[in-house]
């Protein structure tokens, strides 16, 4: 009964008809239990030298994706397409974003949306964005599902476990500095909460991507941390995940990218 899918796949690395018909075929065999998370690109793409792709292009393929894992009939690169044992597949699709652009993509046609931290404030207001989009669009905003998604690390010693979660706020920060090169600083588009942190991000190495020692995250303060992860004892977790869900928030991903997985 267990619901899987990855978090995220993106249109630049895999054909577009490919990843549907992974979904497809896993939902002909082990019944509908898939979700397709899918963004616009970050490690996969980036470590061969590539680039996000643009919003216009996810849009393109969401609507590929969806339609043949759901048993439908697209035209796609000059041709008509449809996968003949996916007729009973239903494939749900969640949104990855950070930026303007992307929430409202997300709002606009997402099943659901992912956001990667933790933090109250900015996934307020990712939330509120999101669902405005929705609503705009002529879609009941409670029908888009929610995701955090953020490391969690349970015990007392506060500065070991920012150490091992550092990671967390450089990998952000890599979206972070797409959004900065595309809105400039000012915060009527981004809240400051959000971009201010990556202003000493110097680069970053694909090859430590996730690594709890990953030596390219000196620039994330501990603050940063504090809020984008969950750490400390089991009452913080606790408190913290209420007011998440007290947001909107439907489900929490915990990231165990660290040394305190027991």
């Amino acid at each position: 009964t267990m619901t899987v899918g990855p978090m995220v796949t993106n249109p630049v690395t895999r054909d577009w008809t490919v990843t549907a018909s992974l979904f497809a075929t896993l939902n002909d065999m082990f019944g509908n239990r898939t979700i397709c998370g899918i963004g616009r690109g970050d490690s996969a793409v980036r470590v061969a030298n590539g680039r996000p792709t643009t919003i216009a292009t996810l849009r393109q393929a969401i609507g590929v994706i969806r339609a043949l894992a759901n048993g439908g009939t697209v035209e796609h690169q000059g041709l008509r397409l449809r996968l003949p044992w996916g007729d009973a597949s239903r494939l749900p699709v969640w949104v990855a974003a950070y930026g303007p652009k992307a929430l409202a993509l997300a709002g606009q046609v997402g099943d659901g949306f992912i956001l990667q931290l933790a933090d109250p404030t900015i996934v307020q207001w990712s939330v509120t964005a999101v669902r405005r989009a929705a609503e705009e669009a002529g879609r009941d905003p409670d029908d888009v599902k929610i995701c955090v998604a953020a490391p969690a690390y349970i015990g007392a010693d506060l500065d070991h476990q920012r150490d091992q979660c550092r990671w967390f706020g450089g990998m952000v920060g890599n979206h972070v500095a797409d959004i900065v090169a595309r809105y400039g600083d000012a915060g009527a588009a981004v809240p400051p909460v959000l971009t201010d942190y990556i202003e000493g991000r110097q680069g970053y190495d694909y090859n430590e991507h996730g690594r709890a020692d990953n030596t390219h995250t000196d620039f994330v303060p501990d603050e940063v941390i504090d809020r984008f992860c969950l750490l400390g004892p089991v009452d913080t977790h606790v408190e913290r995940l209420r007011e998440l869900r007290d947001l909107g928030v439907d489900q929490f991903a915990i990231y165990l990218q660290h040394d305190g997985t027991a």
